[in-house]
């Protein structure tokens, strides 16, 4: 991180200089989800999505059954119109230790060196809208209903799909909420007609 975003809030501040400030410091220390959404303000539910999406990336069977129940939990939050995200103590005081987010810093940095020129804060009415929280909740709903399932080789497509809505929270991009939205409504659909087709050949072999 530059010397000059050290003095800057956290709200203002990129994801990437935030992935970075939060890299810095002991690797055994357990960042708290309290912790991790200290100072974002609306931003918040954007780094809640962006730490709760990435155990679908992990390369192990149960991530998306992790991954999936918890963007749930956010998109009913959203979609009720909260501001804020709302945590039990139980999981506010449950986080990942810095390590981790080292980890995911050093394996995102060439993505977010890119998206970084591309994503940015425009037509924040795209986020703060009641209808678009609406959209935006419901979607992340059916999608972490899809992560969570066992579906062969979908973690990665269903996963990035919910990286995205995360960065457009935390960047404040509307733009991106938007492609949010359609690449979603795509990826469902295909899944959708994955397992229509499935159900299909099992009668078939019936």
């Amino acid at each position: 991180m530059h010397e000059g975003e050290k003095n800057v809030p956290n709200g203002e501040r990129g994801t990437r200089a935030i992935l970075d400030a939060l890299a810095e410091g002991n690797p055994d220390e357990l960042l708290t989800l309290r912790d991790l959404l200290s100072g974002l303000g609306r931003r918040a539910f954007g780094m809640l999505a962006f730490v709760c999406v990435l155990p679908a990336f992990i390369p192990i069977p149960i991530g998306g059954a992790i991954s999936g129940p918890l963007m749930m939990f956010i998109g009913i939050q959203l979609a009720i119109g909260l501001r804020k995200p709302w945590l039990p103590e139980f999981i506010g005081k449950r986080g990942v230790h810095r390590r981790a987010i080292v980890t995911f810093d050093k394996r995102l940095a060439p993505v977010l060196s890119r998206l970084e020129k591309l994503v940015r804060p425009r037509m924040p009415w795209m986020l703060d809208s009641r209808i678009a929280g609406v959209v935006t909740g419901l979607l992340l709903l059916l999608l972490g209903f899809l992560l969570s399932l066992p579906i062969p080789l979908t973690n990665y497509l269903f996963g990035g799909t919910l990286l995205a809505f995360a960065l457009a929270l935390l960047e404040r991009d509307g733009v991106l909420m938007i492609c949010a939205w359609v690449v979603g409504l795509i990826a469902a659909a295909l899944s959708w007609n994955l397992a229509v087709q499935a159900a299909h050949g099992i009668d078939l072999l019936i």
